[in-house]
């Protein structure tokens, strides 16, 4: 269940957003139902397949019924999200965030429901593929997962502490438990299940050419992270603000966030670690 406050968060951020069809809630708070750290939303628009770098990532607070939210949102369009899901792009950020629980916080009608369903089941199929050709010829589900994971985390510029993929399958055991299965059914993936145990059944071709194809994501994985995150820091709308809020959280120093900084969060970092030091000395 999504909290009302997080509900009329999303409903406002689609507000601000003209070619809004869905607003996707997503990360540990849906697992958790609590309001504190940052809310995590994907704000999904009409619009064509999206060249170069995406999403378009902003930082949010809202006062709303006595709450202090805040929210870090990415925005991009339905079809660009559509297609990484699916894995037709080098991007491997989508499909294996979205494989995870998500829930769609707000949405435009019905059409629009429909679209990111479809769009999340094909997340489903292109993580089970892969997972299919990357883990054991026979195991548990939840090996399958682990294997896949672990690829992931090693593809990506993400600093995991060892054993994480076995937290989140702990954590979402009931969304896992049955879904590799129905994402190989999907997928046309051949596979005889014995007890716990299953036994997918990939073509030689077809395991070789998974195997490519994730290759030339692995290889383009830690670049793509890298262009992505100088590209956020100079465009993330909100990123003084949002730098503010975790220092304080994590030293409990307040920084102060000026018009100049807001405009200006690279230029401005360095003073704004200088007067950290000297409050932390004080």
């Amino acid at each position: 269940m999504i909290r009302p406050e997080v509900a009329a968060f999303a409903a406002m951020l689609a507000a601000e957003e003209p070619a809004a069809g869905a607003v996707l809630f997503y990360g540990s708070n849906l697992r958790t139902g609590s309001l504190d750290g940052v809310l995590d939303f994907y704000v999904l628009t009409d619009g064509p397949v999206e060249r170069g770098l995406w999403p378009r990532v902003s930082y949010r607070e809202w006062q709303h019924d006595g709450h202090d939210l805040r929210a870090k949102i990415a925005t991009m369009h339905l079809a660009t999200f559509q297609a990484a899901a699916a894995g037709r792009t080098l991007d491997t950020t989508i499909w294996a965030r979205f494989v995870q629980p998500a829930a769609l916080a707000w949405q435009r009608g019905d059409a629009d429901a429909a679209a990111v369903t479809r769009a999340l089941d094909s997340a489903a199929g292109t993580a089970g593929w892969l997972a299919a050709a990357l883990g054991p010829e026979r195991g548990r589900e939840e090996d399958y997962w682990r294997a896949l994971f672990r690829a992931t985390y090693r593809a990506e510029l993400r600093v995991e502490a060892p054993g994480r993929e076995d937290t989140i399958l702990a954590t979402h055991r009931a969304h896992f438990s049955g879904l590799l299965p129905e994402a190989w059914t999907r997928e046309g993936i051949a596979f005889d299940q014995e007890g716990d145990m299953l036994i997918p059944y990939l073509s030689a071709t077809r395991r070789t050419q998974a195997r490519r194809w994730w290759a030339r994501r692995r290889r383009m994985g830690k670049p793509l992270n890298v262009v992505r995150l100088i590209r956020a820091a100079a465009t993330f709308d909100g990123a003084a603000r949002y730098a503010v809020w975790k220092v304080e959280r994590h030293t409990g120093v307040a920084v102060e966030v000026t018009p100049w900084r807001e405009r200006h969060p690279l230029l401005s970092a360095p003073a704004m670690l200088l007067e950290l030091a000297r409050k932390r000395r004080g």
